[in-house]
């Protein structure tokens, strides 16, 4: 039996690029596959055929998941189509790069909405799902939510304040829901992917694909095994884990951890307690070592 045989999957933004490779690898695996995009129908219903060409059970959704309504239509298209939903694949989202100061007002909310807003709004509506079924059976169901990070929030990418801020939203959101939903059966875990799409083609247009028969290491290929991984049963006991992936490696991110502790000598710190404690600290301390984890980026396979 294929991992995911009888389940049904939910991936947002699936009609292009890392969306696109992780409904078809989901069919592959056996589930049935809502493929949800935004805008022309075409990508959305061309993924859909494929995976019905290839043997698979696919149909299109062509909502806003941004829109908290039409995400409420896309979990339940899963849920009268297929019987149930079983997996959750957050992908949908776009980019309006630009540096703080030179940021608009819409550029940001405009990010914010597509990728943490929607991001929301599909858990939401496949929690209560989950929640409900497993009041109905009186104990865990199964359930799967895997959600796309990035490096931008990891690193701190300098010219993606919009970006690097819902991907850091998504993955509190992520660790949030992990352990709301751990009671009723249910994983969620994030993914911060590099990959050559669409979305990133000037993200990565000076990194040039190989020559050879070898597989691009950014392409969307490489991120989507670990997507089916996280969505089958053999991820049991993966929980509330930011996992980075791209070009035939995955690397498992730790919490973030206390570093060093000051405490005051009287009942509150004064200015000067804290200059004298924490300025010799910093002066020490590297300049360029920050939350902002830069070394991520030089990952790689080997």
């Amino acid at each position: 039996m294929l991992a995911l045989q009888g389940k049904t999957a939910v991936v947002t933004g699936a009609g292009r690029g890392i969306g696109r490779a992780e409904a078809v690898e989901l069919a592959r695996l056996g589930a049935s596959v809502v493929v949800n995009d935004y805008g022309q129908p075409e990508p959305a219903e061309d993924v859909a055929a494929q995976i019905r060409a290839a043997g698979g059970q696919a149909i299109a959704h062509l909502g806003d998941v941004a829109d908290f309504e039409q995400a409420r239509e896309l979990v339940q298209l899963a849920v009268d189509t297929y019987g149930q939903l079983d997996i959750l694949v957050n992908n949908a989202g776009i980019l309006r790069d630009r540096m703080v100061f030179s940021m608009s007002e819409d550029e940001w909310d405009s990010v914010i909405r597509v990728h943490l807003k929607g991001h929301f709004n599909t858990t939401h509506f496949a929690a209560a799902h989950w929640r409900e079924r497993s009041k109905a059976a009186g104990g865990a169901v199964y359930g799967r939510v895997i959600n796309t990070s990035s490096e931008a929030f990891v690193a701190g990418s300098p010219g993606q304040p919009n970006y690097a801020a819902a991907k850091g939203g998504i993955v509190g959101l992520t660790t949030s829901t992990a352990m709301a939903l751990a009671k009723y059966g249910v994983t969620a875990n994030a993914i911060c992917p590099r990959a050559r799409t669409g979305m990133t083609e000037d993200v990565f247009a000076g990194v040039e694909v190989p020559e050879g028969e070898g597989l691009d290491p950014l392409a969307p290929e490489h991120v989507s095994p670990l997507v089916g991984y996280l969505a089958s049963p053999a991820a049991a006991k993966v929980n509330g884990q930011l996992l980075v992936v791209h070009g035939g490696m995955v690397a498992v991110l730790d919490r973030p951890k206390v570093a060093v502790k000051f405490d005051t000598a009287k009942d509150v710190f004064s200015h000067e307690e804290l200059d004298e404690q924490l300025s010799p600290y910093f002066a020490e301390r590297p300049a360029n070592e920050t939350f902002a984890a830069v070394e991520v980026l030089g990952l790689k396979k080997g």
